[in-house]
């Protein structure tokens, strides 16, 4: 892929750690400007450093003001941030609803603290390809820790696990009824588990509830090893570990998800929280799983991008038969029907794949 002199400009401002190519980097990948795709092409080469922490969990519960403690300590620290926080999609434009939210009070005017607020653009667990695109951006730019706020749409936040190393599940106090609904999907994506708000009536209670469902899902095997599902670690960390025998890959690949009590407003249990996610990135290392997870991650990208372009390529295929409209009208005045107009637009698609795999090509090794 080829950059314009524009892009490749930006790009080494980027990697220079100038914010404001950051920001415009950010900005193309959204807007899905021209040229982005070659873009992020060249971040690959430059990721895997970061640590990528996913913050979920009701609405409620506290997220924006633990994130924001959370970049505070880091920058207590001395590790540089970015915050990507998902906003609801607006339905008119497809942009973030609350746009770029004054939500990090404590480290406003911090420049090594990067926020920017991104639209879930309608995606079932609130992230699109360019969240995932944008915190590439982020890490080759040099950020230690980037840090994805979603919209805490429950269940339909399993889409993190697709993006964050560690995800943290904030749990607010007297939830009751919710803590049944965790059951149903949010354990399996729990690093670990935030009782936020834990000054307030019922926390202990909801503490007790959250031990009883992770000690619930470990003999049922849906806690244990779940930490590994997720990484943006350098295969390489993987490949040149030795384990030394299978029992110990065994034991090692359990991650039973800690509870932390925290009070975001006072800072209270900040530092446990840094410290249980610390400990699950160094299990993420050790067990040896990082790598598997992050060729899970990338052949999910890989489909993501053709399922888009297969989407696009469809849409002016059925551009060139009259558009859907004219389509559906003849469905309508009973000259054809769905099926037989499906296999019609995809005819041309399914000839240019059969013509790819019955031409040799450069690294043909079949003989023929």
């Amino acid at each position: 892929m080829t950059m314009d002199a524009d892009d490749e400009s930006l790009l080494e401002d980027l990697l220079a750690g100038k914010h404001r190519a950051l920001a415009r980097i950010i900005s193309k990948i959204e807007n899905r400007s021209p040229g982005y795709r070659d873009l992020v092409s060249e971040l690959y080469a430059h990721t895997g450093d970061a640590d990528v922490i996913g913050i979920t969990g009701s609405p409620g519960a506290g997220k924006s003001t633990l994130v924001d403690k959370l970049a505070e300590t880091y920058r207590d620290r001395g590790e540089t941030v970015g915050v990507i926080a998902i906003d609801p999609s607006s339905p008119f434009t497809g942009g973030a609803v609350l746009g770029d939210r004054i939500r990090m009070a404590s480290t406003v005017g911090d420049m090594d603290v990067f926020v920017r607020s991104m639209s879930a653009r309608g995606t079932l667990g609130g992230l699109s390809t360019a969240t995932a695109d944008a915190v590439k951006a982020m890490d080759a730019f040099g950020k230690d820790k980037i840090i994805i706020e979603t919209v805490g749409a429950g269940q339909n936040e399993i889409d993190i696990v697709r993006t964050a190393d560690t995800v943290a599940v904030l749990v607010p106090p007297g939830s009751g009824d919710d803590i049944q609904t965790l059951k149903a999907g949010i354990l399996e994506i729990a690093d670990v588990f935030v009782v936020n708000k834990a000054d307030r009536d019922g926390a202990d209670r909801t503490v007790q509830e959250l031990r009883e469902m992770v000690h619930l899902g470990e003999e049922s095997g849906l806690g244990s090893g779940s930490g590994g599902h997720h990484s943006q670690e350098v295969i390489d960390a993987h490949d040149d570990w030795d384990g030394e025998t299978d029992a110990d890959e065994d034991e090692a690949e359990d991650w039973t998800p800690p509870i932390v009590e925290t009070v975001a407003t006072k800072g209270t249990g900040v530092e446990t929280f840094i410290d249980e996610l610390a400990n699950h990135r160094a299990y993420l290392v050790d067990s040896g799983t990082r790598a598997e997870k992050v060729r899970q991650r990338y052949a999910e990208e890989i489909r993501t991008l053709l399922r888009e372009d297969v989407h696009a390529l469809l849409e002016d295929e059925l551009d060139e038969r009259g558009g859907i409209d004219g389509l559906a009208d003849a469905v309508r005045r009973g000259e054809t029907d769905p099926y037989s107009i499906a296999n019609d637009v995809l005819a041309p698609v399914e000839a240019c794949v059969e013509n790819l795999e019955t031409e040799p090509g450069e690294g043909d090794s079949s003989g023929e």
